[in-house]
């Protein structure tokens, strides 16, 4: 016997995704990545304002602190206000004009001197030879923040736009002392003394300090601007990949939708043997329930029943091979190599058991018909691979073991059990730790269409976890 998941499931999952627009909803989670970003960039701006603010007051004596602190809450409101229309249809536009207002705000703070009276009168030259500068490169580190190159790339250019006004409109005051005037004054190259005079002259201006500051800064910009580029298409990578793998898991188990998804290995697929665990499942007594239930109660109560079934089979690591109708075949230690597959399997059934018990209440409690669970189980070498023709391919597990699991789990009207098991799966499972106790003597059946028999145990327990027999459903 052959078990598969079709890959033309797959192909299905893939429709489904091109008809909910898988990058469209990309798009959405990333501007929601985004919105995110800007509003950490907004609290870290507020933490560097009071920072900001603290270091003033200790720093700048009264009553001069209240002037600077009056533009540090102008700085303050520049950035609450996009952060509060951070939704709006042009918030991009919004953010990025006041991204220019906080790069001339700050550059006109340093710049400018204090009104007189509470301000210290010195030439204006001064102002752009102190380390204030360092005041701008904030607002870039704040950019950084988001997950945006533009708006790095925006902040630096607006930063260095705004700095190099103001330092060129300095420079180009009657009174301010520039290099090359002194040197055509003197009439050829300065001695030693005089340059150092020149340079220190508080009126003094040149334009080597302006060009550092422009290419360090724009260094720095750049390098901030492909280390958020890499950290937003890194997002975007694992956006879409989840997206995809939410998607696929619909179609397909969730390890098979991740394996494929992330594409961990280019084998993925190759034929190989692999010791499996394999179990089925069936509700006892199906026909005779939808025979006398209303449609939509039966497939209120199939919905039901896989949701939790599936629910117990990924806790316990199980490839969800597909659904038989009112059942379902699962898979353990398909994708890699799992020495305990055979424990997780019997661990699950024993798991699936109680779930019905615990439902089976739940149903009595509202007056609705009980439902029984028969289980086969048994573990062995099979063929894991994909097989088929170039537009429909199968992921396939090849082997006796699929079949002995079939009958196993038909043989427990026979046997009145809720669980048959194969004693070598129960063994194998016993020696990696999972006991097998309400398993009775094992006991030789012949399966139909098998020559040989097979050693079998019976899981015992039934009454205790609220089975009930096909007889009585």
């Amino acid at each position: 016997m052959t078990a598969h998941f079709s890959f033309a499931r797959l192909a299905a999952g893939f429709g489904a995704l091109r008809a909910v627009d898988v990058a469209g909803r990309v798009r959405r989670v990333l501007r929601e990545q985004e919105e995110a970003g800007l509003v950490f960039a907004f609290r870290a701006r507020l933490i560097a304002t009071v920072v900001v603010s603290l270091w003033l007051l200790s720093l700048v004596p009264f009553p001069r602190d209240l002037y600077y602190l009056a533009f540090v809450l102008l700085f303050f409101g520049l950035g609450y206000v996009p952060y509060r229309l951070r939704r709006h249809r042009r918030a991009l536009a919004i953010k990025l004009g006041f991204i220019l207002l906080d790069a001339a705000l700050v550059t006109l703070v340093v710049v400018l001197p204090p009104p007189a009276g509470i301000g210290v009168d010195w030439p204006i030259q001064t102002r752009i030879r102190a380390t204030e500068y360092l005041y701008l490169l904030l607002l870039l580190a704040e950019a950084s923040l988001t997950y945006s190159p533009l708006m790095v790339l925006w902040t630096g250019a607006s930063i260095m736009g705004a700095w190099s006004i103001a330092v060129t409109t300095i420079y180009a005051l009657p009174d301010t002392l520039r290099y090359r005037d002194v040197v055509a004054r003197h009439g050829g190259p300065l001695p030693d003394a005089l340059s150092l005079q020149t340079i220190y002259d508080p009126r003094y201006v040149g334009l080597t300090q302006l060009w550092t500051q422009m290419i360090l800064t724009a260094l720095f910009t750049g390098l901030l601007a492909c280390a958020v580029f890499r950290a937003r298409t890194t997002l975007l990578s694992r956006v879409r990949g989840e997206v995809v793998r939410a998607d696929l898991a619909r179609y397909v188990s969730p390890d098979v939708a991740d394996a494929l998804a992330a594409r961990a290995h280019s084998s993925f697929g190759a034929p190989r043997e692999r010791v499996v665990a394999v179990l089925f499942a069936d509700l006892v007594g199906f026909t005779g329930l939808a025979e006398r239930l209303r449609p939509e109660a039966v497939l209120a109560l199939l919905k039901t029943f896989r949701e939790r079934s599936c629910a117990v089979v990924f806790e316990h690591g199980g490839t969800l091979d597909k659904f038989l109708g009112d059942g379902f075949m699962a898979t353990f230690g398909c994708l890699t190599d799992e020495p305990g597959a055979p424990r997780a399997a019997l661990a699950c059934a024993l798991d699936l058991q109680a779930g019905m018990a615990r439902w089976n209440a739940e149903r009595q409690a509202a007056g609705e018909p009980l439902v029984a669970l028969s289980i086969g189980l048994h573990c062995g070498t099979v063929v894991v691979g994909t097989i088929g023709a170039q537009q429909r391919v199968e992921f396939t597990v090849v082997g006796d073991v699929v079949n002995v699991a079939s009958r196993l789990q038909q043989a427990t009207r026979e046997l009145g059990g809720a669980i048959v098991a194969s004693a070598s799966c129960l063994a194998a499972a016993e020696r990696s730790g999972q006991p097998a106790h309400d398993f009775g003597e094992s006991r030789e059946l012949t399966l139909r269409g098998r020559s040989q028999p097979i050693r079998v145990r019976v899981w015992s327990g039934d009454r205790a976890a609220g089975y009930q027999r096909p007889s009585d459903v």
